[in-house]
C-alpha cells in the first residue's frame, strides 16, 4: 500500500473562499493550488481581515496599507482571482472572537463557496512559531463555517438578506497533519511564484528574504515528495459532511459503512 498522499479533488468543487489574516498569506504556497483551481474552472475569493498595515517599519500604517492592498489585488489577478474583500480589522492585533466570525461567516453567506481555505492555528508551524494573527484567522475560519449554517446564529446577517450556507469543505494549508495535495507543477506554480512577487515593495523591506522564484519551487518540491510529484501545495481536509478520517477508518476495520460523503 502507498504512502503517498492522494491528490485533491475538484468532483463539486464550484467556488473557494480563501480567508487570511495579511495581504501576501495566500501567496506563500497557497496561490499556486488557487492558480490549477482557476485553471479548472473553479471561482476563488479572497477575504483579507486586515490590509497589513503594520508590516513595515520603514513605513506609517496608512501608507503601508495602500501599498499592500494594491499588491494584494495584484498578486490574486496573476492567478485568476478578482474578487478580493478586506474586512478592515487591525493587524497585528487580530482578535478570535464573535465580531472576526461574524465578519467571515457574513462573507460565506455572501461568497455561497463549496470550499473554504485557511492557514493552520497551530502554534509551531513550517517555519517556526505561527504568527499570532494566522492562529487567529484560522480558528475563526473553523467556527465561521459552522456559524454561516446555522440560522439562529447572528441573525443580524438575515436581517440583512443573507440566508445560511453549508460548506462542504474546510481546507486548511500548513498543518503538520496534511492528508491531500495538488499538484502544482508547471504553470499553477509559475504563476504562484509570480503571485507572491507581486508584493514587491513589501518584500523589499524583509531583510534576507529569499526570491519567490527561489524559495516557492523549493517549498513545493519538499511538499511534491509526498504526493509523488515535481511540486504540490499539501491541505488538512476536513469533511463537513462526513466523519473525521480517524472514525471512517474505525468503523471501516469494524466493518462498518460510514454515511455517504464526498471525496477528498
Amino acid at each position: 500500500m502507498s504512502d503517498l498522499l492522494p491528490a485533491l479533488s475538484l468532483d463539486g468543487v464550484r467556488r473557494v473562499l480563501c480567508v487570511v489574516a495579511h495581504p501576501d498569506d495566500v501567496e506563500y504556497g497557497t496561490s499556486s493550488a488557487v492558480a490549477a483551481w482557476t485553471a479548472a474552472g473553479v471561482e476563488v475569493s479572497y477575504l483579507l481581515l486586515t490590509r497589513g498595515e503594520a508590516g513595515m517599519d520603514s513605513s506609517p500604517p496608512e501608507r503601508t496599507a495602500q501599498v499592500r492592498t494594491r499588491e494584494q489585488v495584484a498578486g490574486a489577478a496573476e492567478v485568476g482571482v478578482t474578487d478580493v474583500v478586506f474586512a478592515e480589522h487591525p493587524d497585528g492585533v487580530l482578535v478570535y472572537g464573535l465580531d472576526l466570525r461574524r465578519d467571515i461567516a457574513r462573507r460565506i453567506r455572501e461568497v455561497r463557496p463549496d470550499t473554504v481555505v485557511t492557514g493552520s492555528w497551530e502554534v509551531e508551524g513550517f517555519v517556526g512559531l505561527n504568527q499570532a494573527d494566522h492562529r487567529a484567522a484560522g480558528l475563526a475560519s473553523v467556527d465561521a463555517v459552522r456559524d454561516a449554517g446555522n440560522r439562529w446564529v447572528f441573525g443580524e446577517l438575515l436581517d440583512d438578506g443573507l440566508e445560511p450556507w453549508e460548506v462542504t469543505r474546510l481546507l486548511v494549508a500548513g498543518d503538520s497533519r496534511p492528508t491531500h495535495g495538488v499538484d502544482v507543477g508547471g504553470e499553477p506554480l509559475r504563476r504562484g511564484i509570480a503571485s507572491l512577487e507581486a508584493h514587491a515593495e513589501y518584500l523589499a523591506g524583509l531583510p534576507g528574504h529569499p526570491a519567490p522564484a527561489d524559495m516557492l519551487p523549493f517549498i513545493a518540491a519538499m511538499q511534491g515528495r509526498a504526493m509523488g510529484v515535481e511540486h504540490a501545495v499539501l491541505f488538512r481536509v476536513h469533511d463537513l459532511q462526513g466523519p473525521p478520517p480517524e472514525l471512517r477508518d474505525e468503523l471501516a476495520r469494524r466493518g462498518m459503512t460510514p454515511p455517504d460523503e464526498p471525496t477528498g
